[in-house]
């Protein structure tokens, strides 16, 4: 999927505004150019960027509500998906948190935040901090049954834990519900038909 696809997807399904695009470009320039010398996405995903990283994250933002609040992305690597939610995000009160525990990592987050002027801070690992949003998300962050080890013991208010995974999405949650269940959905990926978004309600 070329990039003038994906942009036609994001803008006419997903709701992103023209100025958001812009800083979509120019994210995903300063991203392949660090990457050159950091590797921050594996080097045979550069040329579907817009496909496999930028869309895959933006998908999320049919599930989040924007109007108040903040949102969690733990382990947000190079930016996916907190960076593309905070670029789609334009509500000043609504802050976007970044938390990831590389130190190199955090320094280009910060300098995207600032080059993109962005509502979005960045934090360093998840459980150096206390987490208080009521929206988490995550993409490569650990296998789902420690995604929700974290999101019971670390975040301290009710919140709802959205998840991108593979075709092994109902596998891993029947595997992490063994113990404790919660109320969940599984929605289908715009980006492969196999892949799923999990999303679950912790109260």
């Amino acid at each position: 999927m070329r990039e003038e696809e994906v942009i036609k997807i994001l803008k006419k399904d997903l709701n992103f505004s023209d100025a958001s695009i812009i800083k979509l470009k120019l994210f995903s320039e300063i991203l392949i150019k660090a990457n050159q010398k950091h590797n921050f996405i594996s080097k045979n995903t550069e040329s579907d960027i817009w496909k496999r990283h930028i869309l895959d994250s933006a998908q999320l933002v049919k599930f989040i509500d924007f109007k108040g609040g903040s949102l969690a992305d733990l382990g947000s690597g190079a930016g996916f998906p907190g960076v593309v939610l905070a670029i789609f995000n334009e509500n000043k009160s609504f802050q976007v948190k970044l938390y990831e525990k590389s130190p190199m990592k955090r320094e280009f987050l910060q300098k995207i935040i600032n080059k993109l002027d962005l509502y979005a801070n960045v934090l360093s690992n998840v459980y150096e901090n206390e987490i208080n949003s009521e929206i988490i998300v995550c993409r490569a962050f650990k296998k789902l049954d420690q995604v929700i080890q974290v999101s019971r013991e670390i975040i301290k208010i009710p919140h709802k834990l959205i998840v991108l995974k593979g075709q092994n999405a109902q596998e891993e949650l029947n595997k992490a519900f063994k113990s404790n269940k919660y109320p969940y959905k599984l929605e289908k990926s715009m980006t492969n038909e196999q892949s799923k978004i999990i999303i679950i309600n912790i109260n």
